[in-house]
């Protein structure tokens, strides 16, 4: 971006074209240099290209939407905006999988496909060889399958590690816990087998018939591998537990998100995401439901405690600061994976936006004031100054009012959920509510994931 200073008539210069050889930066007069200086044809140049990616876009989304992600793929915001913009589209972003994954992001169907390239501890040799063992044998059937198709050499056990903890094994067994716990015997069994191979030996179990009996490898419709070692049953992890080592080893929560349950009552109490905050006048105070990727404690130089929060919602990611003051009070709050409530003021610094925590509340501990009203109610002076009556006496000290109140607005099948203000939340759900039934509203806690 330029910024003009100032402004002075130089008379009749030259023109100079850009596509010089070597600069585009040259000499004016006194000194002073010119540099951009598009000319038409250039200007018409972007246009066209401009055209070409719209046009794109609105015809083939998928294949667009694919390579903007395999273009940016080394940067995060960037790709997170974009499967939010994919979630827009109603393009489903699906994990990565051993049996159809390519190097990049490749449209599958009516959903894009995660690359294999975007594991992390997944070298390009490791995916080279995974590829070419299946263009030559087709589809990976087991997890043994795989280990015994595989240079051990090139795809290691924290590859294999990698790409079951991830997903990529979920269309074979989506156990992910399992196969870890396999992978322990698995592995060693595969290398024992590629060691009896090289050597031209055969083992104990192929004399009765195993995988790769001498017959057995003249035709692989008989390679079951029942005699690959498997570790006792287990659970899988939980859901939780599966997201967090999506994110660890992807970047990105891709088979779901923890704020996707619960988006549509966000959207409630937080109208703004974190990607639109670069359209919010600095200072302007928000409400953020994100989740929490990361705690950096500092101290000031009095010594106190502050820190340096990594948040995120369903949009992109970016830094909240909590100054001492409030730290002391919300740092029981701050545990890394919380889904959390932030009120903050937008704040600017080098050209990045970043939030100054005000309040943090638990997504699980918030509860609501539902009121219904009909839409005679809702238009009515009276009752609005009753309703509003009402929440400011059970207000209070406005630090101690972390309960919002979500008006419904019902007419036939249409019904309207209505934010209202900081200043009308309330200390308590349950008094709050009875005052209100008391004074004929109809009214009820509930809270926030059931909204």
């Amino acid at each position: 971006m330029v910024k003009i200073v100032t402004r002075k008539s130089l008379g009749t210069q030259n023109v100079y074209d850009i596509g010089v050889e070597r600069d585009h930066n040259f000499v004016i007069k006194d000194g002073l240099v010119a540099s951009n200086c598009f000319n038409k044809s250039h200007s018409t140049a972007y246009a066209y290209v401009t055209y070409q990616t719209a046009y794109l876009k609105a015809n083939y989304r998928l294949e667009y939407m694919a390579a903007l992600l395999t273009a940016n793929s080394d940067d995060t915001d960037k790709v997170q905006k974009y499967i939010s913009s994919c979630a827009n589209m109603k393009i489903h972003i699906e994990p990565p999988d051993i049996n159809r994954s390519g190097v990049d992001f490749t449209p599958s169907g009516n959903n894009i496909l995660f690359g294999l390239s975007a594991v992390r501890n997944v070298g390009q040799n490791a995916i080279a060889c995974i590829l070419e063992a299946r263009k030559e044998g087709g589809e990976f059937k087991s997890l043994a399958d795989f280990c015994d198709r595989m240079d051990l050499r090139a795809v290691n056990r924290r590859s294999l590690e990698a790409l079951i903890s991830c997903g990529a094994f979920d269309t074979i067994d989506s156990n992910r816990y399992q196969l870890l716990r396999d992978l322990e015997l698995v592995y060693d069994w595969a290398q024992s087998r590629a060691r009896d191979r090289a050597s031209g030996q055969g083992n104990l179990f192929d004399l009765f018939g195993g995988a790769f009996s001498t017959a057995a490898t003249t035709n692989k419709n008989q390679n079951n591998f029942d005699t690959a070692p498997k570790a006792q049953k287990v659970p899988d992890f939980p859901p939780q537990k599966k997201l967090q080592m999506e994110k660890e080893l992807l970047g990105f929560y891709v088979s779901d998100h923890p704020l996707k349950a619960i988006s549509n009552s966000a959207r409630v109490l937080a109208p703004i995401n974190l990607s639109q905050l670069g359209a919010q006048k600095e200072e302007s105070t928000i409400c953020a439901v994100v989740m929490l990727n990361g705690v950096k404690k500092v101290m000031t130089k009095k010594g106190e405690p502050m820190a340096i929060l990594q948040i995120e919602d369903l949009t992109t990611q970016l830094e909240a600061i909590v100054f001492p003051k409030i730290y002391e009070r919300i740092h029981s709050l701050l545990q890394i994976d919380s889904r959390l409530i932030i009120w903050g003021k937008v704040d600017r610094r080098d050209d990045q936006n970043q939030l100054i925590v005000e309040d943090v509340e638990l997504v699980e501990t918030v509860q609501l004031v539902m009121v219904q009203l009909n839409p005679q109610q809702a238009a009515t002076i009276e009752e609005q100054h009753r309703l509003r009556t009402i929440l400011q006496e059970y207000s209070g000290d406005k630090e101690k009012a972390k309960v919002p109140v979500i008006g419904i607005v019902q007419a036939g099948t249409s019904r309207q959920l209505v934010r209202f203000g900081r200043q009308f939340w309330v200390q308590d759900s349950r008094t709050t509510v009875q005052a209100l039934l008391n004074a004929r509203f109809s009214a009820y806690p509930q809270s926030l994931a059931d909204v």
